[in-house]
């Protein structure tokens, strides 16, 4: 459609851009044409009788038209191009939209058949939620211990793709800490530990660019948890590895679940629990038996979260 108005108006214009050039000469002036009153002489030159224009009338006039019909070309190009922008940019929002809902159903599996199809692209909203599904999937009964490595690699290289496209974004440097994380469990204690303070440095990072998402503060709080409960003979290694091993205290890590709760109550089953288990590990069972049993309560959407049931409610049976 917009071509041919383009068209129309250019054959509309030709005969007037026609009309503003001079005649040649010799050639018949009409009612519009421009009259000299005279002339004026100049030695070694003839002087000029009207105006004159050399060349061939149709060639000109074909060249006006082919010029305004690139001009216009281009602008139609443009337009295009343009629409196919934004036409990009609300596919990428409908698919953000589909991925988040299937996220928050507990939809795992389909919301790794939605994102695997987006594997290849360079945006980084889509990329670190692809990372998330991968994880998702990986960490499902269902999975094989062989498809759990594949998944837990893949998707550290979907979150680090997604960091080389946006470092101010916090869901993207909290998924690849958790990535980098997972991907320790399969490399050994050594390399576990040398990647502890990276994934601290990406948690501290997400919190600073979102001090309101709760699951980068419970993320902190169990790289201080983990940390805290460190065996003996992990600690060795730690130490000849670093001058100053990655170190923290459970009272550290209390702080963070705590702080976690309080941004957003009952987000999270985990939170719950790991509150329950910190409270045990500093012998308050008044307050490890509050937490476990709101853990145990908790509505399980999730494998995970009926995985944590289960653990709730075997800790309360100790108590």
């Amino acid at each position: 459609m917009l071509g041919s108005a383009a068209v129309g108006f250019v054959m509309a214009l030709a005969p007037r851009l026609w009309r503003l050039l001079p005649l040649r000469r010799g050639a018949a002036p009409d009612a519009w044409s421009l009259k000299t009153r005279g002339s004026h002489e100049h030695r070694g030159t003839r002087p000029f009788r009207g105006c004159e224009v050399i060349g061939n009338s149709r060639t000109i006039k074909r060249g006006l038209l082919f010029s305004a019909l690139s001009y216009l070309s281009f602008e139609t190009y443009q337009a295009i191009c343009q629409a196919a922008v934004v036409h990009a940019i609300d596919k990428v929002e409908e698919v953000l939209e589909q991925a988040d809902y299937l996220y928050e159903s507990g939809e795992t599996e389909k919301l790794y058949q939605l994102l695997i199809q987006y594997k290849e692209s360079e945006d980084a909203e889509l990329l670190w939620r692809l990372a998330r599904a991968s994880r998702g999937i990986a960490q499902l009964s269902t999975t094989s211990e062989e498809e759990k490595k594949v998944l837990v690699y893949e998707a550290l290289e979907y979150a680090k793709r997604a960091l080389e496209k946006n470092e101010s974004s916090f869901a993207v440097h909290k998924w690849y800490a958790i990535c980098i994380s997972d991907v320790g469990d399969y490399e050994g204690i050594e390399v576990k530990i040398a990647n502890a303070y990276i994934i601290k440095e990406h948690f501290e990072k997400a919190i600073e660019l979102n001090p309101k998402d709760a699951t980068s503060i419970h993320l902190m709080g169990i790289w201080c948890y983990t940390f805290a409960e460190m065996p003996w003979y992990q600690r060795r290694i730690a130490k000849l590895l670093f001058a100053n091993p990655p170190s923290s205290t459970y009272q550290e890590a209390l702080k963070y679940f705590h702080r976690a709760e309080q941004v957003d109550p009952n987000f999270y089953s985990k939170n719950l629990l790991l509150l329950g288990k910190t409270y045990l590990k500093l012998n308050n069972k008044k307050l490890a038996a509050f937490w476990l049993i709101k853990a145990k309560d908790h509505p399980a959407h999730t494998e995970e979260d009926k995985q944590i049931q289960t653990e709730a409610a075997h800790l309360l049976t100790g108590l």
